[in-house]
């Protein structure tokens, strides 16, 4: 028989002083009540109460065992009584997932910002560019940056686009004739994300959604945008790096946008969790947060209002190229 009901029953019966009232109390037929208490006895192997026809009394293993069934019963009613109390209201250790780059820039300003905010909520954050496995690894949350996320059960809720953009600084720019065309890169120093899987291809689109790459390569690769736009801005070659990274580079003209009438392909920001049923409020508070702070026009793309519009004549077809077969 179900275990906490009969300590829930025996507890009854001792504080009553009769099957019958604690039947009653606990809606429970008096057959059904002693059913219970029976079946505990049974299962430990001890007579708990001493019965007559006109009395009830504990016996000496049964007084033991009762101190410890209300200790049990009160510990559950009042984890009960917190878990319903906190419902609403956000609290707990949050797990966070998040790449290194994006979070050390525009995750960190904002932290000491949400604990002011929810007082309840410590956080615990995890910077890598690996896609961790959320219910493997116990995360609450991951922020991800993708073009598009594999089908999974995870719920992914959109924080902020991801604009790419081809740079240099105006030292490098001041030296060679700047890109006109995707083939252009070509002829240039590109400085090369040796993480992304088209590292040595650069895609884009144009006004006229026509599609162009261009093979590009260079002395410096490296698997950090950080690195990148370190040695962008020391004139050491173009590179193709999110906004998030060098919007405030281009806003200071540390750096210059190139081959602005095409796109590199964007991706997005989400905050992925593993359900939205019975989602934590920790976890909501957080993604509202965020999404509050970045948003469809983030704060790191300001910059962008100053260009012009992209010229539709610009875009020129050229073809294609395919990686080599390896």
């Amino acid at each position: 028989m179900d275990s906490l009901t009969g300590l829930k029953v025996f507890r009854a019966v001792v504080e009553s002083g009769s099957f019958a009232t604690a039947a009653r109390k606990l809606e429970l037929s008096r057959a059904a009540a002693t059913k219970h208490v029976n079946s505990l006895e049974s299962r430990l192997g001890a007579r708990l109460l001493e019965r007559t026809t006109r009395s009830l009394r504990l016996t000496e293993a049964g007084a033991r065992y009762y101190e410890r069934c209300v200790q049990i019963l009160d510990d559950i009613d009042q984890a009960e009584r917190e878990l319903t109390q906190s419902a609403g209201r956000p609290a707990g250790t949050l797990r966070i997932s998040a790449p290194q780059s994006f979070a050390t820039a525009h995750l960190a300003p904002f932290v000491a910002e949400f604990i002011g905010a929810f007082q309840d909520v410590k956080l615990d954050i995890s910077l890598t560019d690996r896609h961790v496995d959320l219910i493997e690894e116990g995360y609450d949350v991951a922020l991800r940056i993708a073009a598009e996320l594999p089908q999974s059960s995870l719920i992914a809720r959109t924080l902020a686009p991801c604009r790419f953009v081809v740079c240099g600084a105006p030292s490098y720019l001041a030296a060679r004739l700047a890109p006109a065309a995707p083939a252009d890169l070509e002829r240039h120093q590109c400085l090369i994300h040796s993480a992304s899987a088209v590292a040595t291809e650069w895609v884009f689109a144009c006004a006229k959604d026509e599609r162009h790459a261009a093979r590009v390569s260079g002395s410096i690769s490296a698997n950090s945008g950080e690195m990148l736009r370190a040695a962008a801005l020391n004139g050491a070659g173009l590179a193709a790096l999110p906004t998030f990274l060098v919007g405030e580079d281009l806003a200071a003209g540390r750096l210059r946008t190139v081959l602005d009438d095409y796109l590199l392909r964007p991706s997005s920001i989400f905050a992925v969790y593993p359900s939205r049923r019975y989602l934590a409020p920790k976890v909501r508070a957080f993604v509202d947060f965020l999404a509050q702070k970045y948003g469809p026009d983030p704060y790191w793309d300001q910059w962008l209002k100053s260009l012009p519009a992209p010229t539709r004549s610009a875009c020129e077809p050229i073809t294609i190229t395919s990686p080599s077969p390896a």
